[in-house]
């Protein structure tokens, strides 16, 4: 690199000599006068010298003054003046000389030519040199940016992924495969020839992956699916066809795909038509997995969350034999997932994980790693040496809910309001016993949310007629409650009543749960593969089931409205005493609020 740094030194020293005599040498301001105007000088003894430069002349008069004039190139000066009318006795006194030609003005005349010339020629050599380095592919676009590692010095293995037991035993066996094939092959088994990780965001599919690549300790080649397609026709193939060239190479090994549904999308619903670049890299990928030339040791493992939008030809045996799904870890699974980001950390021993995994229903790896990681913060902003379980709990909150803001400034009537809204979701979540236990009480702002109930999550599977019912009266109770004590309603209920909506029209249109309506669905979603969401919903019932749908959906809310109304009146006197110690402490936990059922 020092060689070409010296190299564009000098082009930029030559130019700027360059622009130096072409622009600054012989730029001093002379009058110029017609060579007429010369003779009639020199007819009068006014000139003293002429010195000639090609054609160009610099005429000295006898006065000091300077004036410049041009002759024709192919005749001399002096026969030019006796055509003009001097006659010879005033030539004689006129001392007539020829300016010699310097090195640098040949040197210019030569440098005007050529520096165009080796301006560019340097522009394109650069090119090519930086295309030709180890890092760098300015112009290899059809070659592969998978990165590949040797798996020597494995940075994570299968025990640093936990909640995912079945996919890791599933993903252990094409471990197993690639370091005993003969184990396998005895037997008549062939090697998977690719392998679905499916999963929402953040369950650690990548993480997953990279374990693969430490148990293996073979050659492991990652790549994301969006680099494989960029701005040049057919770069997306040819990347794909140089990925599995360097594989087949340093077989066995395997090959990574990140968001696979980047370049796998099914084929024809491009805007692009039948020639969408992205259909050539996917092409390819078939091909390349399943085609005449795929008796290698090669495994490809790719990872997506839209596999209702991969292509069929991409999912059939043959390419991708297994699917492996990694869901959402069940409150075993959040407890070894915190076991494993708390490693390093000093905790203290009030610390519980068991309870910190029953609180974060619905978290994922990453929402855990999250949590942790927030906790910790928290700890080192309170100058602690350990993190405690207070952290903990509020780390949760902030995940949830977002950071507390207490400098915001409530007025009292507000803030009075607020108290018995939060304390009517809080009492009729503690009078129905479908409703899972209050957690704790707030009447300070996190996030969007004026207040808030945190209550323990579950993690089961099937929600009962029941269960949403019960929900639907602790989600209107707040609302319940304004009215009850103020008589009027405010917008504090606004998102209470767009999520009761919501679980209503689901109740009835999805799930069946409508005695009148019966178990049928109704309406189907319309979904656009290339741009991977819904769009809208089809409307497949008329326009009389449509008014008994919103009838339905009115009567299943106001019903839950109603229970909650009847509970708060039956409990009126524990509504005043949750809202009166709101006003006075802003929070209650678990503990203080079961305390004022109590007595």
């Amino acid at each position: 690199m020092k060689w070409s740094r010296a190299l564009t030194a000098v082009l930029i020293l030559v130019a700027l000599m360059f622009m130096y005599g072409l622009f600054v040498v012989g730029s001093e301001p002379v009058r110029v006068v017609d060579l007429s105007r010369v003779a009639e000088l020199a007819a009068n003894n006014q000139v003293q010298s002429i010195t000639v430069d090609d054609s160009k002349l610099k005429v000295k008069l006898l006065t000091g003054e300077e004036v410049a004039s041009y002759k024709e190139p192919d005749i001399g000066i002096v026969e030019t003046l006796k055509i003009l009318g001097v006659g010879q006795e005033q030539l004689s006194k006129i001392q007539v000389t020829v300016a010699p030609r310097s090195a640098w003005e040949g040197w210019a005349t030569v440098l005007g030519t050529l520096l165009p010339l080796i301006l560019i020629g340097g522009f394109f050599f650069f090119i090519l040199r930086q295309a030709q380095g180890a890092g760098n592919q300015a112009l290899s676009f059809g070659k592969s940016r998978a990165r590949m590692f040797t798996g020597d010095k494995p940075t994570v293995t299968f025990d640093d992924v936990a909640g995912v037991d079945e996919a890791k035993q599933e993903l252990a066996e094409i471990v197993e495969f690639l370091r005993e094939p003969e184990k396998f092959i005895s037997l008549g088994a062939r090697i998977p020839k690719g392998v679905l990780m499916v999963g929402p965001p953040g369950c650690g599919k990548t993480l997953t992956a990279k374990a693969i690549s430490g148990e293996a300790g073979v050659p492991f080649f990652s790549i994301s699916g969006s680099e494989f397609v960029e701005m040049f026709v057919g770069v997306g193939a040819s990347r794909v066809r140089d990925l599995f060239d360097q594989a087949k190479r340093n077989s066995p090994c395997i090959i990574f795909m990140d968001e696979i549904d980047a370049v796998g999308r099914h084929r024809g619903a491009g805007l692009g038509g039948s020639h969408d670049e992205r259909e050539q890299t996917l092409n390819q990928i078939l091909v390349e997995m399943d085609g005449f030339d795929t008796d290698t040791n090669v495994i490809v493992v790719a990872a997506t969350n839209r596999p209702d939008i991969l292509d069929p030809a991409l999912l059939r045996p043959g390419r991708f034999d297994r699917r492996v799904v990694l869901d959402r870890p069940d409150r075993k699974g959040r407890e070894q997932i915190l076991q494993i980001h708390v490693r390093g950390k000093p905790l203290a021993r009030d610390v519980d994980l068991s309870v910190i995994a029953k609180q974060t229903p619905g978290f994922v790896g990453a929402d855990i790693e999250n949590l942790v990681n927030e906790a910790a913060i928290l700890a080192a902003r309170r100058n602690k040496k350990q993190i405690s379980m207070t952290e903990f709990q509020e780390a949760i909150e902030k995940t949830i809910l977002g950071p507390e803001r207490r400098s915001r400034v409530i007025p009292e009537k507000e803030r009075r309001i607020i108290a018995y809204h939060e304390a009517g979701h809080a009492l009729v979540r503690r009078m129905i016993p479908e409703c899972e236990p209050v957690q704790k009480v707030s009447i300070v702002s996190r996030g969007m949310a004026g207040g808030y109930v945190l209550h323990l999550g579950s993690d089961r599977i099937l929600h009962n007629q029941s269960k949403f019912e019960a929900d639907l009266a602790s989600i209107m109770a707040g609302r319940a409650a304004e009215e009850i004590v103020f008589n009027e309603v405010t917008t504090g209920a606004s998102s209470d009543l767009e999520q009761a909506t919501r679980m209503a029209r689901a109740m009835v249109t999805q799930y069946g749960m409508s005695e009148k309506l019966g178990p049928l669905i109704f309406g189907e979603k319309e979904e656009q593969v290339f741009l991977g969401k819904e769009i809208g919903e089809h409307r497949n019932y008329s326009e009389q089931i449509a008014r008994q749908i919103d009838h339905e959906i009115r009567r299943i809310v106001e019903t839950a409205y109603n229970r909650a109304v009847q509970i708060i009146q039956d409990h009126r006197d524990k509504l005043d005493q949750i809202a009166e110690r709101l006003l006075q402490e802003e929070t209650l936990d678990a503990q203080s609020f079961e305390a004022l059922f109590a007595s």
